[in-house]
């Protein structure tokens, strides 16, 4: 699936992803491939992203938000 994590100064993330979990306002949650469609406020905490070639990465947010839609992530964070 296409992510992409995009903050006010630059776009911190773009490419494929396995598996992303972000922390939402309520919890972490994960988002895999053909996930449901869905809008989500998010908290402050650490992303975490899989990529497809197996390696983590992570991204420290203060909150934001992202939307899931067809495969694609996008994340707009503080």
């Amino acid at each position: 699936m296409k992510l992409e994590i995009t903050t006010p100064d630059k776009q911190v993330f773009s490419g494929d992803a396995d598996l992303v979990q972000l922390p939402g306002s309520d919890g972490l949650f994960e988002i895999l491939n053909n996930h449901a469609p869905m809008i989500a406020a998010l908290g402050k905490g650490r992303a975490k992203v899989q990529t497809t070639d197996g390696k983590l990465q992570y991204f420290d947010i203060k909150g934001g938000v992202c939307e899931v839609l067809e495969n694609k992530i996008m994340v707009l964070a503080e």
